[in-house]
């Protein structure tokens, strides 16, 4: 049976080579974090999609209005829950406006 109260083991403290080596995985994974940050801003809000969607708004909208109307003939319940969060979502940011407000007096 080991003896409990010798804790400090040579294995559980990391030596300076393995101090080392942590350093180098976390800059590599750094790197590669910037890396795919720069491939997803292609294809994330950049200026090609602000101006399909600025040419495209009546389009857009009127798509938006007939997903509505057969959300509302073929689930009606759907539309209930997505009309009960928007509702907890703008009580919620009224409530973080008057907690903002007051810190603010």
């Amino acid at each position: 049976m080991q003896n409990i109260t010798q804790n400090t083991d040579s294995n559980s403290i990391p030596n300076l080579e393995e101090w080392n080596k942590f350093k180098k995985e976390y800059a590599l994974l750094k790197v590669e974090i910037e890396k795919i940050k720069k491939q997803l801003e292609k294809y994330t809000n950049n200026e090609r999609h602000k101006k399909y969607y600025q040419q495209n708004k009546e389009r857009i909208k009127e798509n938006a209005k007939v997903y509505l109307n057969r959300l509302k003939v073929e689930n009606p319940e759907k539309l209930k829950e997505y009309r009960h969060k928007a509702y907890l979502k703008r009580k919620s940011e009224k409530e973080n406006e008057k907690v903002l407000s007051n810190l603010k007096k």
